[in-house]
């Protein structure tokens, strides 16, 4: 069967925000220590400690935002604790993840250094849990301020003359759970307080992101837009905050504590993973219409702040550490999450994978013993859609049913596809779910011509395979001729388990 579908590239859709391909840094495990930061004594090549492959490979993806630093850690950090000289600042234990202790050796100034090496907008997670609005407030003041103050003058002191922009400022985490267990009413309660006295400072412009829900929870969204707007009112009425947020991880295990094995699976288990990360269109359009009851206009943002793959450890790594690998079937959960947020694109403002190192669905993983760095496959999912970044979306209409197949009492859609146009070029996004049965696409591109067609393709022998130090590129792109254009209709094969990019000059 062929799958037709037809694309209008000159009907502009909603705009596809560069932030949905953000990233998360978390106190977590080797992804700050070990993985950004490794020390200025380190033989790895560093600056000011910060590792330099890692920075370049970053780059090459064009990050637009790094949060940091939680997670669930942010509610147990205290920034003043990070700043000033290193061999003076206290340590902490790092109660959430391993038990481990946290020397502060990586704070405010060096999150801001990489941020600025990565060209990326910092986007810092506050401290509501455990913190107080004074101590927020201050963080505010040290990063953004100008002219003489107290915080100025601290920072200033600690090295630092001019101010950093920082936009997004995060009203606590998980404030549900591990951010202080929480009731819906309490923590609306204390986005409204934090959010009056983190003050804009300069031409510097918050843009505050409250603490959302956890998955399907929409009473959560609803307790926090009655805040801000009224039933069916045109018009947001308070500006406590601008965005609120909302956690998604694709588990697939029997419990929490059994997760199943990042490498080890079967095709079951890989169709039930497929089923799981499709829920996210659910979710998001839940939260949208509960959102859009308050917020017609749209005008508050969207924020998938933690999504990704969560799997079991590593065998003989530390549980709190959080290490799994990365194969081709993380790489086709990425690329479906994609698909979503561009169809999403007129309320969801930013998403951030968790995390960008070391860590669940990692970006890069580099090895303690031998420091090699290696890309995983979800790092050239990103790298492959990254023309998506700011790009107007192109509607898909299909002139019939996508394939799909029965996944216990579930239906996974097993093609998904995306398309949007960017400085007069056109790129579309197309993912293969079925593990063992090939798919054709054509698609009848109206409203402009296309040429110097490119393709490239993201696939392997077997959904388990992964790179290593020894094999790097054992799942990585490569230009595919499987993709063709005559008389305005796109055609498409995609092989099973793969993830296509064609993109052209219109």
């Amino acid at each position: 069967m062929t799958i037709e579908a037809v694309i209008n590239v000159d009907l502009d859709g909603p705009k596809i925000n560069r932030h949905v391909y953000g990233h998360f840094a978390e106190h977590l495990g080797r992804c700050v220590y070990g993985g950004f930061y490794v020390g200025e004594d380190s033989a790895v090549p560093n600056e000011g400690g910060i590792r330099l492959d890692v920075v370049e490979a970053l780059r090459e993806l064009g990050i637009p935002n790094l949060r940091w630093p939680g997670g669930c850690f942010a509610d147990e950090y205290h920034w003043q604790d990070g700043i000033g000289p290193r061999s003076e600042r206290p340590t902490m234990v790092n109660t959430h993840w391993g038990g481990v202790e946290e020397n502060n050796h990586f704070g405010t100034h060096e999150f801001m250094a990489l941020c600025e090496m990565l060209g990326a907008e910092p986007y810092i997670s506050g401290n509501v849990g455990s913190g107080t609005v004074r101590e927020m407030s201050e963080w505010v003041e040290y990063l953004t301020r100008d002219g003489d103050s107290p915080m100025a003058r601290l920072r200033r002191a600690n090295g630092r003359d001019e101010p950093w922009r920082v936009r997004f400022w995060g009203l606590g985490n998980e404030t549900w759970g591990c951010g202080g267990n929480m009731s819906a009413d309490q923590y609306a309660y204390e986005a409204r307080r934090y959010g009056t006295y983190c003050r804009d400072h300069g031409d510097n412009r918050l843009y505050k992101i409250a603490a959302g829900a956890n998955a399907d929870d929409f009473t959560w969204t609803e307790t926090l837009m009655k805040q801000i707007g009224h039933l069916g009112c045109k018009r947001v009425t308070s500006t406590a905050f601008h965005a609120l947020s909302v956690h998604y991880y694709t588990v697939t295990g029997p419990t929490w504590d059994q997760k199943g094995s990042a490498t080890s699976f079967d095709t079951g288990e890989y169709y039930r993973t497929m089923v799981a990360a499709a829920r996210i269109e659910e979710l998001l359009a839940g939260h949208a219409a509960v959102m859009d009851c308050y917020d017609p206009n749209r005008t508050v943002g969207l924020v998938l702040d933690e999504w990704g793959t969560w799997f079991d450890v590593e065998p003989g790594t530390n549980p709190g550490f959080l290490h799994q690998q990365n194969t081709l079937r993380d790489a086709l959960v990425a690329s479906v999450h994609f698909d979503l947020f561009h169809r999403h694109a007129d309320r969801l403002v930013m998403a951030n994978i968790a995390q960008t190192v070391n860590v669940l669905q990692a970006m890069i993983l580099t090895d303690p013993d031998t420091h090699a760095m290696v890309l995983t496959p979800t790092y050239h999912v990103f790298r492959m859609n990254r023309g998506h970044q700011d790009a107007t979306s192109l509607r898909v209409d299909l002139r019939g049913p996508l394939p799909s197949r029965p996944v216990g009492d579930a239906t996974l859609t097993t093609v998904s596809l995306s398309a949007s146009r960017k400085d007069g070029r056109l790129l579309i996004s197309l993912s293969n779910l079925d593990a063992d049965s090939p798919a054709d696409v054509e698609i009848d591109l109206r409203g402009g011509t296309v040429h110097d067609l490119r393709a490239l393709i993201l696939t392997s022998a077997a959904p388990q395979d992964h790179n290593t130090p020894q094999s790097p590129s054992a799942v990585a792109p490569r230009p595919y001729d499987g993709a063709s254009v005559t008389g305005g209709r796109l055609r498409v094969h995609l092989p099973p388990h793969s993830f296509v990019t064609v993109s052209g000059t219109l």
